[in-house]
């Protein structure tokens, strides 16, 4: 969710018309839908098949409560160049005993819609403490909620680290918040966090940088391959 304003949206929708057949995925994921196929996306899942999938927006587990409109299926869609460029950072990390735990991806800009819906409505306060106990919900848009989101560029993603024993078994590095906390202890370099946060934080940008995505500063999950393939177009397609 970030918080800078963009200029030129383009929303491409489910109802583009394309001739591809729907492609499977190599694990035996769904078929992409033919508009995203045509908007160049590709189902991660394929490429990374021992990531995690937290997908939060396709569950009640988010800030706002319920399912996100647009998430029909937990999926992490991403273009092509970064899929294929977060899959050797799962290389790199997989040497050392991690695994990537994704948040979100590409997000449908009906969702970000439905994200303002709910900021604006400030008697919903269901969810304040466990996403912006210290803020004002008036003060969320545009710091931490965004009327157009980077994510539904598809080409950034939330995500943090597992770390797996030989026998599989992983667990979550301690980042030093949750996902998606709306406070300035999300802040990749807040001062206040433990040594073993720090270092965990300090990995995981290590780790994506060397591949090309940079961090947003406010959430230390959040990052966006660079140069972005569609930087000014904003895609409306739905997850299913």
């Amino acid at each position: 969710m970030m918080p800078r304003r963009f200029i030129a949206v383009i929303l491409l929708t489910a109802g583009l018309a394309c001739a591809c057949a729907p492609m499977q995925s190599r694990d035996g994921t769904a078929p992409m839908p033919a508009a995203a196929q045509q908007a160049g996306l590709v189902d991660v899942r394929s490429l990374v098949p021992d990531a995690t999938m937290d997908i939060r927006y396709a569950t009640p587990h988010n800030f706002v409560g319920e399912r996100i409109e647009g998430y029909g299926a937990p999926r992490c869609w991403l273009h092509r160049p970064a899929a294929e460029a977060l899959a050797k950072v799962a290389a790199d990390l997989r040497e050392s005993g991690l695994r990537l735990h994704v948040f979100d991806c590409y997000r449908p800009a009906r969702a970000v819609a439905h994200f303002m819906r709910w900021a604006s409505d400030l008697s919903d306060q269901r969810t304040k403490a466990a996403y912006y106990p210290r803020l004002d919900k008036a003060t969320l848009v545009p710091d931490y909620i965004a009327e157009k989101s980077g994510h539904s560029r598809a080409a950034t993603i939330d995500l943090s680290l597992d770390r797996c024993d030989a026998a599989g078994r992983c667990a979550p590095l301690d980042m030093g918040t949750a996902f998606d906390l709306f406070d300035t202890r999300a802040n990749t370099d807040n001062p206040d966090i433990s040594a073993t946060q720090r270092a965990n934080r300090d990995l995981l940008r290590a780790a994506m940088q060397r591949q090309g995505f940079a961090n947003y500063p406010m959430e230390w999950w959040h990052f966006t391959f660079k140069p972005e393939p569609t930087p000014s177009t904003f895609f409306d397609i739905p997850l299913e």
